[in-house]
């Protein structure tokens, strides 16, 4: 009785009503590129975070918090067959590991850079899964991007490349596996377990690298808003947009990703980028526009 009494009592039920409003009056794109912008901005803010708790404790932090409250938001059930929660683990482990790649090539390379470099996984996924001529385009075009990149004055750190190109290929798998999950669950239970899943994964690796520094107060809030800005209010936002917009807009929305990781980077960190780092940033983003503009 008292869990259905604490049950009807959910404060956030009461706002619920006023939140879809409130999302009803943006625009669906708008919806978008403020999740967009919040993610790439939670992620230069994370950066900021590594003097403190470190590259893998600052992901650790974000997995936690933002697990915890999807799983009181969403309240998943563990009635689950095999098969599903198998799905589930594979989700959180890919989960997991995308972000903890990613976090130690931005602590290695530019924001920017390591995101562009990231975006070839999901880029690769769109046109190597396709069998149209035009798409040679498109993969031509970013194999340019990737080129200008690496000939940037002085070089790129090549570990902090390395882990670029593992998170891409992590973010490619993690499209693949998201797809399962949602075929296996429904609503955002299966993000919410998967996210706790990916939690339980990344926390031997930020307790090994950070210790108990992650349990100072400055490093609890400032991870509590990491992954309030990073997880949360992006996925809210990007199902809302889905539910009002094609997928094929919402790709495109989404390729502008880099070039808004390249600004968060700038503006937040100052992490300035040449001319031919733009260009090849730009490079990437128009690659992976036209995969997504143009696909069937």
């Amino acid at each position: 009785m008292a869990g259905a009494s604490w049950g009807r009592r959910r404060p956030w039920e009461s706002l619920r009503p006023a939140v879809a409003r409130g999302f009803g009056a943006v625009p669906p794109p708008m919806l978008v590129l403020l999740g967009v912008i919040s993610l790439q901005v939670g992620a230069a803010f994370a950066k900021q975070l590594f003097a403190m708790a470190g590259a893998n404790g600052v992901v650790t932090l974000r997995l936690l918090f933002a697990a915890l409250v999807l799983l009181v938001v969403w309240r998943p059930s563990l009635r689950l067959d095999r098969t599903t929660w198998l799905v589930i683990a594979a989700y959180g482990a890919v989960l997991a590991g995308m972000n903890i790649c990613l976090y130690q090539a931005i602590d290695r390379i530019p924001l920017g850079v390591a995101v562009t470099i990231e975006f070839l996984g999901p880029l690769s996924v769109a046109v190597f899964g396709s069998r149209r001529k035009l798409d040679l385009l498109w993969a031509v075009l970013a194999g340019i991007g990737v080129l200008l990149l690496s000939r940037v004055d002085g070089g790129l750190n090549p570990v902090g490349v390395g882990f670029a190109l593992a998170a891409g290929v992590l973010w490619g798998s993690y499209i693949l596996v998201g797809g399962k999950l949602g075929k296996y669950t429904s609503g955002g239970s299966g993000l919410a377990l998967g996210m706790a899943f990916g939690a339980v994964v990344a926390l031997p690796f930020g307790i090994t690298g950070s210790g108990m520094q992650l349990l100072e107060p400055p490093v609890l809030v400032a991870g509590l808003v990491v992954a309030l800005m990073s997880s949360v209010v992006p996925y809210s936002l990007e199902l809302e947009a889905l539910r009002r917009i094609p997928p094929r807009v919402f790709g495109v929305l989404m390729s502008l990703e880099p070039a808004v990781a390249a600004l968060a980077g700038l503006l937040v960190l100052g992490e300035a980028l040449s001319a031919l780092q733009w260009v090849a940033i730009g490079c990437v983003v128009l690659a992976s526009v036209g995969s997504t503009r143009f696909a069937q």
